[in-house]
């Protein structure tokens, strides 16, 4: 039976007729529904690899082949969602410890990041930046105050939060060392307008006029000297007179 279908005719391009067979080129692929392949092109079919060829390379019915490749691809998605569920309670309970550092905290979290999104996660910078602020130690927390005061937590940067957070980091030391300092000169201080003048070390003159030091006075009761004005000096051996008249 011969066929009553029409093989439409290609027009042919020259340099002078473009714009008309354009027109008529555009009109043809619409016609037979190929013009999309012009627009948006042509997206060839993924291949199937090497392992998973082998898998049913020996198997002559389509049904078995096709029963085999989903039991194989089922088990990788299970292993894949129980890997995303592992890596996801990591990334919630993840926190920064006692002496590590900004750049060490954000490198061990973001490996996590990584494998969530190797594994098919779709994972947001905004939901790791708010992750980091609301996990870093206590002794951030009023610069993360002031980081969600002065920036968009939508639009800001992995890298450009690390960036702040190391920059205050700088100025916490700069201002603990200050601070320590100070102190340091007002214990010296305080220690200084506390030492009594013209102290040595040893004994004060208080305390020797309670011993045997010089500058004391003693009784002389064997010579007749008794009472506060009958009292003999060391320094002059007279009588009558207080010991800063001497």
């Amino acid at each position: 039976m011969s066929s009553n279908m029409v093989q439409p005719q290609i027009p042919k391009l020259t340099k002078e007729n473009y714009e008309s067979w354009q027109i008529q080129m555009k009109a043809l692929f619409g016609s037979q529904e190929l013009w999309e392949l012009v627009i948006d092109g042509y997206v060839e079919p993924t291949r199937v690899d090497e392992p998973t060829f082998e898998k049913i390379a020996k198997v002559e019915l389509s049904k078995e082949a096709w029963e085999i490749l989903g039991i194989f691809f089922k088990g990788v998605d299970r292993v894949k969602r129980v890997c995303l569920q592992t890596l996801g309670a990591e990334f919630e309970v993840a926190h920064m410890k006692y002496g590590e550092t900004i750049s060490d905290y954000f490198s061990r979290l973001l490996v996590i990041v990584n494998c969530l999104k190797s594994n098919g996660e779709s994972i947001e910078d905004v939901r790791v930046v708010e992750k980091i602020l609301r996990s870093l130690a206590n002794k951030f927390e009023h610069v993360v105050v002031a980081i969600e005061e002065s920036k968009d937590l939508k639009t800001l940067l992995i890298d450009e939060l690390m960036g702040s957070l190391q920059v205050h980091k700088q100025h916490m030391e700069k201002n603990s060392s200050s601070v320590v300092i100070e102190q340091a000169l007002e214990s010296k201080l305080t220690l200084r307008e506390e030492k009594p003048n013209g102290f040595r070390g040893g004994y004060t003159n208080s305390n020797r006029g309670k011993g045997h030091g010089r500058g004391t006075f003693r009784g002389r009761s064997a010579h007749g000297c008794g009472g506060n004005r009958n009292v003999q000096y060391f320094n002059c051996n007279k009588c009558g007179h207080y010991a800063s008249d001497c």
